[in-house]
């Protein structure tokens, strides 16, 4: 089903050791809003659309977010393979480092481990798609907090590079919203205001 190109997307670039940091970005990697749950979502939403295009765009998507799943997780492997336990305690991941020393690991920001309650797959399209939409703009609200925490101009800008991926994700659902409501007939479903 898929080639595997074995290079990044886009290159994943830090200046600095930086555990600190890596306790933030993580969140991206295995937290509700991350590039985990935005894979299996996309994913395991696909079998129940109705149309070739529909299920190619969350197929397509879905794959491109294991891909950022793999910049998000060297993002933080490259901020935390240097660092001393030092700097591990004082970047408060010190519970993190004993359960997992310095590999990576789905959780949150806040060391939560990830879930499947992340996701959703309701099995009607447009509610899915509404779905699809909303965890996009969670995503580059995410990524807008972590650019503002980053104090890195090598993770700043791969994070910035990942949430303009997220608008252009969501345009592509806001597309197949339209595809899937002129599929069904716009009189088909009740719109909020009309």
């Amino acid at each position: 089903m898929w080639i595997y190109e074995k290079k990044l997307e886009y290159p994943a670039k830090i200046c600095t050791t930086n555990p600190k940091l890596a306790k933030v970005v993580i969140t991206q990697y295995g937290g509700p809003d991350g590039e985990l749950a935005a894979s299996l979502r996309y994913l395991t939403q696909r079998y129940t659309m109705p149309t070739g295009r529909s299920k190619a765009v969350l197929n397509d998507i879905g794959t491109e977010e294991l891909a950022h799943m793999e910049i998000v997780a060297t993002l933080v492997y490259n901020l935390t393979k240097d660092a001393s336990v030092r700097d591990i305690k004082a970047a408060g991941m010190d519970g993190y480092y004993a359960d997992h020393d310095k590999a990576l690991y789905f959780v949150n920001g806040d060391g939560v481990p990830w879930t499947a309650a992340y996701i959703q797959s309701k099995g009607d399209p447009i509610a899915d798609m509404h779905e699809n939409l909303a965890a996009e703009e969670k995503a580059r609200a995410t990524y807008e907090y972590l650019i503002q925490l980053s104090d890195d101009p090598g993770v700043t800008e791969t994070l910035a590079w990942l949430r303009q991926r997220e608008i252009v994700h969501y345009q592509r659902f806001g597309e197949t919203l339209e595809h899937l409501y002129d599929y069904y007939g716009k009189d088909h479903y009740f719109f909020m205001g009309s």
